[in-house]
């Protein structure tokens, strides 16, 4: 029996990161919704949003999710109800929630949902119960090894239950148990239950002894912060255990993340699809994914583990505060017109320095993201250009960009 494509469904925070997901090879993409966003920090649509998405996915013909899944309160059903009929009008695929009452929501208006890691399902008779429920995908609990997802998937195959299994492939992972964290509530009055976390558990922490009044900062290692998860090592073995659908967390993260994420993982899903089972495959795929690693590792990571698919996760912690990104984004200014028959952008330098040579990054909500080198540009229309500054304004040959485009400088973290 041959074996079936997984989907790759990519993160949308934002009108530009959708598109980046889109253009970089997503099958899916998913998307909150103002007010019900487990990541309200990130660009919420609203329903009125919802046409253009089904136009913009068809386009690409990808499938298109809508998040609804925080935590609901009674204040809160008329618009969850409002956000599932609209939802159901446009003609989204699916709505991913947890709460009971989005549940009972989708039911009663015939929308398709997906049942969110936050469900924690961990056994057959549980994902037995929501697939009774209409669930037609569900994402376990990330706390599951590959074993056990895998004898979900058996178990759904062997009772003909009508439901995909979703897993997670990479992106930030939470101390908590399938992300139902407490602490950021307890400290700051912000739920991560309903999308407001600030991260302390991402922070160093000073621990006091009273008695004799000395303290030592609790740094390395950081106890509650894990690394990030990367499966495309072993994207693989995930592929041979059936799973049906590929996710990557990332609705707060930038464009160019999404982009380069969601390529990566395009390129590990078709090299497995094409190659596996063909002579010198394993060394193929090990020379492939170290370099798609390399790729990864430039843009937003806190280090890399695999997560809990091998058991516990002891090399987990990480060791360090913030990014280890190799690469760093600094704001360099704006497109101000671009003239599509020439191939050249007009931008107008805010801050910062452009060298001839430097490599830019353009992101907005219709370019997604492009990424190109400045082989050499005209400085108010001045030939020969070396360098720009702030007030400048640069021409330069470059991909099909659009006004008020930001324009970003990559480097080399130093």
């Amino acid at each position: 029996m041959q074996m079936k494509r997984p989907e790759l469904i990519a993160p949308a925070g934002s009108r530009a990161s959708m598109q980046a997901a889109l253009r970089a090879g997503a099958d899916a993409v998913y998307f909150g919704a103002d007010g019900c966003n487990m990541r309200a920090a990130s660009e919420s649509f609203t329903a009125s949003d919802f046409p253009a998405v089904r136009a913009l996915s068809d386009r690409y013909g990808a499938r298109a999710y809508l998040a609804l899944n925080t935590t609901v309160y009674d204040s809160e059903l008329a618009m969850v109800y409002d956000y599932v009929r609209s939802a159901r009008a446009a003609g989204l695929d699916a709505v991913i929630c947890w709460d009971a009452a989005v549940i009972e929501a989708c039911r009663r208006e015939s929308m398709p949902f997906h049942l969110s890691t936050q469900a924690s399902v961990s056994n057959s008779a549980a994902l037995r119960h929501f697939a009774a429920l209409g669930a037609t995908m569900v994402v376990p609990a990330r706390e599951l090894t590959i074993e056990q997802v895998e004898a979900l998937v058996r178990t759904a195959e062997a009772e003909r239950l009508p439901v995909t299994i979703e897993c997670f492939v990479h992106g930030a992972m939470c101390v908590a148990v399938s992300g139902r964290c407490f602490l950021s509530q307890e400290l700051f009055g912000r739920s991560a239950n309903r999308g407001e976390c600030v991260q302390p558990c991402r922070r160093s922490y000073v621990i006091t002894d009273p008695e004799e009044d000395k303290s030592f900062e609790l740094g390395t290692g950081y106890v509650l912060s894990p690394k990030d998860l990367c499966a495309v090592e072993f994207l693989d073995r995930l592929t041979d255990a059936g799973i049906g659908a590929f996710k990557i967390e990332g609705r707060n993260r930038s464009p160019e993340y999404v982009q380069t994420v969601t390529r990566a993982y395009r390129t590990a899903i078709d090299c497995c699809m094409e190659e596996r089972g063909k002579p010198g495959f394993r060394a193929r795929y090990g020379e492939l994914t170290g370099r798609l690693k390399g790729e990864l590792e430039k843009v937003y990571n806190r280090g890399f583990s695999s997560g809990f698919y091998f058991g516990r996760p002891m090399e987990a912690w990480a060791d360090s505060y913030g990014s280890q990104a190799l690469e760093q984004k600094t704001y360099l200014g704006k497109v101000v017109k671009y003239y599509p028959k020439a191939g050249v952008a007009e931008i107008l330098i805010h801050a910062g320095r452009l060298e001839k040579g430097a490599k830019l990054s353009v992101q907005g909500p219709l370019t997604g993201v492009e990424t190109f080198i400045a082989e050499g540009f005209r400085t108010n229309d001045m030939e020969g250009s070396p360098a720009a500054s702030k007030g400048d304004t640069v021409t330069l040959k470059c991909p099909l960009l659009r006004r008020n485009d930001a324009v970003y400088l990559l480097e080399e973290r130093p």
